[in-house]
């Protein structure tokens, strides 16, 4: 325990601040598609703890414009021109790398909101830029939550990795009597910290390296030498769809304009699509039969997960596809439980692998934040204006306001669930 030391990392850049690998996969797509549309990121926070009770927001601000000022590291850059598909082919081209180079990142804006009593950040900028913020932002604010938490409560810090280490310990035996089981870190966003999710990576590369798959973290998976993992999430959906509405055209052909759009770009290697940003039920009623035998797998992210599980069974099915040739990505608030459970249940049935998150990174005894960072806004190059919309498996995550929620669900009809 003793290598792990406390407080920010010094001298990082925008990758080394704590990316996730479907922000660049991502921003390559806008890049190509929609350069010029600007998204507003909204951070919110769904948990019980008040984040001003440790962060300040001058503090929180300072952080951010000395990320800003960083950009894209060389280093950075260079290892991203180093990711190869299957077919030896460059995932990011030099086009898309010398944009990131040369381009400045929109700025942060942290206040104080009076409504909410706690801490507001937003950022606005074009798609293919704003879109890093949003895991630099969360992890950010975890680091500087958890250390302003330590200090209040006048903790020992190496009697808190003590408590981590034991509890990752309990993990890891179980994963060593499942050696089958296989997963990737996802846990970026909501870690502890940094160091201290580098500190668990690099226990599971020892002890259990049969399971660990790869990390989302593209610092953590470029510095230990991991597979980077990930594709797209929600955002892409609901910015797609945001863009069409403010356009008058078809929200509903968005859906699958954004996966001919990614399948075309990435191909098969990155061909894991999310199901619930419109509800899973529109998601399988939008995707064909030629999707359903390119696409490499599914990702469950919202609803009970065993009802999904045996819906894509059935789904592939009725398809006349075999399910043992798919793969399902469970990464919704998992457990070390829930993914022993799931794994059994599935064994034989359909690969199963799973993104694991906050119980990995964040789990040394303090009660871990419940934050998000969704894109909430659309402005088109021409001045068209849309808040954008989430309709989760789960009704407590959707995202948007309320009279657009109920237009969305209006628009995808019976395959929405409605709002509790």
């Amino acid at each position: 325990m003793n290598s792990i030391e406390y407080g920010p990392l010094q001298e990082k850049g925008l990758l080394s601040a704590g990316l996730d690998y479907y922000k660049p996969t991502m921003s390559q797509v806008f890049y190509e598609q929609e350069p010029d549309a600007e998204v507003t990121f909204t951070f919110k926070n769904r948990g019980e703890q008040r984040i001003a009770d440790y962060v300040e927001v001058d503090d929180l601000q300072a952080r951010f414009n000395y990320l800003a000022g960083q950009g894209w590291q060389q280093q950075e850059l260079a290892y991203l021109s180093t990711l190869n598909n299957s077919k030896g082919e460059r995932v990011f081209n030099d086009d898309f790398l010398n944009y990131l180079e040369n381009a400045e990142l929109p700025p942060v804006e942290v206040v104080y909101d009076e409504e909410t009593d706690d801490i507001a950040i937003e950022t606005t900028g074009p798609a293919p830029l704003v879109t890093f913020w949003e895991t630099v932002v969360m992890g950010e604010v975890n680091e500087a939550y958890f250390e302003g938490y330590i200090e209040a409560n006048g903790m020992d810090i190496m009697d808190v990795y003590e408590e981590g280490d034991r509890r990752l310990s309990e993990k890891i035996a179980i994963l060593q009597a499942n050696p089958d089981i296989k997963f990737s870190d996802f846990g970026n966003r909501r870690h502890f910290s940094l160091r201290w999710q580098r500190h668990v990576l690099e226990r599971l590369m020892e002890e259990c390296p049969d399971n660990l798959v790869g990390t989302s973290n593209v610092a953590l998976a470029m510095n230990l030498g991991l597979d980077p993992i990930g594709t797209f999430a929600h955002e892409m959906f609901m910015v797609y769809a945001g863009l069409a509405d403010a356009r008058g055209e078809n929200i509903r052909a968005s859906h699958n304009r954004l996966l001919q759009d990614w399948y075309g770009r990435y191909g098969k290697d990155l061909s894991i699509a999310l199901t619930d940003t419109f509800g899973s039920e529109f998601f399988f009623s939008d995707f064909t039969q030629e999707q359903a035998e390119e696409w490499r797998s599914l990702r469950h992210d919202s609803g009970d997960p065993v009802e999904f599980g045996e819906k894509v069974i059935e789904f592939y099915e009725n398809m006349g596809i075999d399910p043992q040739e798919k793969t399902i990505v469970f990464s919704d608030g998992l457990d070390i439980n829930e993914i022993v459970k799931l794994h059994k249940l599935f064994k034989g049935r359909i690969n199963v692998v799973f993104g694991w998150g906050t119980t990995l990174t964040n789990d040394l005894g303090a009660d871990a934040l419940n934050i998000v960072m969704k894109a909430t806004h659309v402005r088109t190059t021409d001045g068209r204006e849309a808040d954008t919309v989430k309709l989760s498996d789960n009704p407590g995550k959707h995202t948007g306001p309320p009279e657009k929620i109920k237009e969305y669900q209006h628009e995808f009809g019976k395959h929405a669930v409605a709002a509790a």
